[in-house]
């Protein structure tokens, strides 16, 4: 009798790897190994999308996101980091040339090439990263990151996030949704992309956490986002400007949980080159970046 050889595990579809549920918000497509350690990841941003296009440009989050998925993928597929196991953003410095942003006939193809300098393994599983990121399209370098993440295993999580550990319950203790700011104020069209709510203190406002959000929030969380803290300091950084301006560099450290229970603060304080946002809760500094911002080119007449 000829023996069965068992079939070797089915390969988890794209959507999970880059962690999204929806197959339509998976933007990387493919990735390879290159010499020296350096994978080639690629991305397609498509022309149209309901929260990463605004106009004729790509919003500066479609990168950031891109970045994410990037390197979600790899932890599984390179550094042999198990799906179960929970990626948080710790820092991440990133820049974008503004007419990368720009919409173009067709949907752009972004190549990302990611190195990890330093990975550091703990003796119960964590895992703490540090990426380097350069990001080309059309032969051209259009932007770069470097990223200090971790991934934890479920045990430590857990202990970690205590009460908070259970993403759907979690979500179940959301506060009501808060009404949004005016579009145009942040650089939106949509109320829906609307992260900021008006409070009375100048250049301030309460985050606004809509978990119904089909984009930031493609499935539950344990506790708010990193893209939607940094969604808000982006809008935060529009109202702080008269003109509409594209973000283009974001210096950020991500010091605690963000959860969903209680309210957060959003405030913004302008340099002269850049904007220092702070966002606080329960009176603590939970996130801070410094955002670099550049004029949308103006369109010439013909």
């Amino acid at each position: 009798m000829t023996p069965t050889v068992a079939a070797p595990p089915a390969e988890p579809p794209i959507q999970t790897l880059v962690r999204k549920d929806k197959s339509e918000e998976a933007l990387v497509t493919d990735w390879r190994e290159l010499p020296d350690l350096v994978q080639e990841v690629t991305a397609i941003w498509p022309q149209s999308h309901v929260f990463y296009t605004e106009g004729d440009h790509y919003t500066p989050m479609l990168f950031t996101e891109s970045l994410r998925q990037a390197l979600a993928l790899l932890s599984h597929r390179v550094h042999s980091i198990p799906l179960g196991h929970r990626l948080g953003w710790e820092e991440i410095s990133s820049w974008i040339v503004p007419t990368a942003l720009d919409i173009q006939t067709s949907p752009k193809k972004v190549t990302l090439l990611v190195s990890h300098p330093s990975i550091t393994r703990r003796r119960m599983g964590s895992v703490y990263l540090v990426s380097r990121i350069d990001a080309v399209s059309d032969g051209h370098r259009i932007g770069g990151a470097e990223v200090r993440y971790s991934a934890h295993p479920p045990a430590i999580y857990d202990r970690l996030r205590g009460p908070y550990a259970s993403a759907k319950e979690a979500f179940g203790k959301a506060i009501r949704l808060t009404a949004p700011v005016a579009p145009a104020l942040v650089g939106r069209s949509d109320t829906r992309n609307v992260v900021l709510t008006p409070i009375d203190q100048p250049l301030s406002w309460q985050l606004r956490v809509d978990t119904t959000h089909s984009v930031l929030f493609d499935h539950p969380h344990d506790h708010v986002p990193g893209m939607v803290l940094l969604e808000a300091a982006a809008q935060a950084a529009q109202a702080t400007s008269p003109t509409p301006v594209a973000t283009t560099r974001f210096d950020t450290k991500f010091l605690r949980y963000v959860e969903f229970d209680q309210p957060c603060f959003v405030t913004a304080t302008p340099t002269e080159d850049t904007i220092q946002v702070t966002i606080t809760q329960s009176g603590t500094p939970v996130f801070t970046t410094t955002v670099t911002t550049t004029p949308w080119p103006t369109t010439q007449p013909n």
